[in-house]
């Protein structure tokens, strides 16, 4: 049950992970001679690699690194599995964001239709971290009321064999 539960917490963590890579992906990079003024309430943009580690905040430097060394204790059949689901997110959000634009009635050339899709994505990842706080924030609240009643459940239960007493002799 324990592995089982790993499992799951390394598909969670590796998929905010590539989460967070795909919006790092997202993000518009300028190129040429002019430089991008950045945007109000946003980092600038970063070009290389440690440049972009530098920019992460400790807590996600310390998650990627947790996730990596996750990932390389992993055997190859849990990682291909991994990409695999990795895969077929992609896959559902791709149709998710085709269906978006489809349904929103644009006519949209091929660089208008690749901004669509990354604001939609980005506001999505928004939307749905928000909703992830949320629910953990109502799981918190509702998690002591939880415990009491299971409290107040196992107190009720009548007590194992151990403890009865012991059936007297037919003689």
């Amino acid at each position: 049950m324990e592995r089982k539960s790993n499992f799951v917490k390394v598909i969670t963590t590796l998929s905010i992970f590539a989460s967070f890579c795909a919006l790092a992906q997202a993000q518009p990079q300028r190129s040429g001679g002019r430089q991008a003024a950045p945007r109000p309430g946003r980092p600038p943009p970063v070009t290389s690699t440690q440049e972009r580690w530098r920019a992460l905040p400790p807590a996600a430097r310390q998650d990627f690194r947790r996730n990596a060394d996750l990932w390389m204790r992993m055997s190859p059949e849990e990682r291909n599995l991994l990409r695999q689901r990795e895969n077929l997110r992609r896959a559902q959000i791709q149709r998710e964001t085709d269906a978006a634009l489809r349904n929103s009635g644009l006519s949209l050339d091929q660089q208008k239709r690749t901004q669509f899709e990354s604001r939609y994505m980005q506001e999505r990842r928004r939307m749905e971290q928000s909703l992830r706080q949320q629910i953990e924030a109502e799981r918190q609240q509702q998690l002591p009321a939880l415990i009491q009643q299971l409290k107040r459940g196992i107190q009720l239960e009548p007590r194992s064999s151990a403890t009865a007493k012991p059936a007297g002799s037919p003689k």
